[in-house]
């Protein structure tokens, strides 16, 4: 969305930290201590306030006041404007997890979100309970575009990142093998699986590009071979119910491969096809590089990709 430059420069920025007061403590006296203003000068924030949004925002009851319904919908999203403005001026500041409030966008498959984001969720609320996460998906078309435009605060990308550019900065979190993944029962071939059987089988294909190719695709065309794909998906989450209802095999990264296959009692095997390995890594405007939160968001996240390879080799 284009800024409104003019009309913005309307506003009085204090009117949204007034405002954040005023929904926090629901007290005119409160908020007008909690940010150093007069009560009458925080009545009269309030009072621009409700001209400003044309909604009385906050009004009295027999527990004090209470807010609107758009006054709790304005909530969220200013809180949100404030802690990025705050993130703005503090970069160069020092960074404690234990204190700090920041919302993080990251942009990630859900494969990544399954493998690392449950530790970092579990370190977030014991060692930096300000610090919150907005996952969001991710196309890897758009992806620099997403970055460059500041929708995403990181992103977590497989394989070649084609579209990035100087600006864009990378560090590999992991690399991934394959394993096929299927049920033994409902396709009649057991582990490892013959190449004859694995042409023979329809296929599930997970990809986040467009299209009914992937690297399989490509590896059996240089035996002049080709599989039969009968269902694509860019949500590896609902893969393993599809291979265990069906006579249908899959290939898929191995650490996700077998964290289902463990789950759902189904079978496993390398690939029949030789497969190079991929790269997993994050992605970053480096207009970031030396903002202290977002470097302590990527180390953690490198950590936690370190233990899951240390735990999974």
């Amino acid at each position: 969305m284009a800024i409104d430059h003019a009309n913005l420069a309307r506003l009085d920025l204090n009117l949204l930290v007034a405002l954040d007061a005023l929904l926090t403590e629901r007290s005119v006296t409160r908020a007008a201590d909690r940010v150093g203003l007069g009560q009458s000068a925080m009545s009269h924030n309030l009072a621009r306030l409700r001209a400003l949004f044309g909604d009385e925002l906050l009004t009295r009851g027999s527990e004090g006041m209470r807010p609107t319904p758009r006054a709790l919908a304005l909530a969220e999203p200013v809180r949100a404007a404030l802690a990025q403005v705050q993130a703005l001026l503090s970069r160069d500041e020092a960074f404690d997890p234990r204190t700090a409030e920041r919302t993080f966008r990251v942009g990630l498959p859900d494969s990544t979100e399954v493998l690392l984001v449950p530790a970092l969720l579990a370190r977030l609320c014991e060692e930096a309970p300000g610090v919150h996460l907005r996952l969001h998906n991710i196309d890897p078309l758009r992806l620099g575009d997403d970055l460059d435009a500041d929708r995403l605060d990181l992103a977590v990308g497989m394989g070649v990142f084609a579209q990035g550019q100087a600006h864009h900065k990378r560090r590999l979190l992991l690399t991934e093998t394959y394993l096929c993944m299927f049920n033994a029962e409902r396709t009649g071939v057991s582990a490892p699986i013959t190449l004859e059987d694995y042409v023979r089988l329809p296929h599930v294909l997970t990809s986040l590009r467009p299209g009914e190719r992937g690297v399989v695709d490509d590896a059996l065309a240089k035996l002049g071979l080709q599989r039969t794909v009968v269902l694509t998906t860019p949500r590896f989450l609902a893969v393993p119910f599809l291979v265990a209802r069906a006579p249908v095999v899959v290939t898929m990264h191995s650490r996700l491969a077998r964290l289902f296959a463990a789950e759902l009692g189904l079978s496993l095997s390398p690939p029949p096809v030789e497969l190079q390995e991929v790269a997993v890594s994050l992605i970053w405007h480096a207009s970031y590089d030396h903002d202290p939160a977002h470097a302590w968001l990527r180390q953690e996240f490198v950590r936690l990709a370190q233990q899951v390879a240390s735990a999974q080799r």
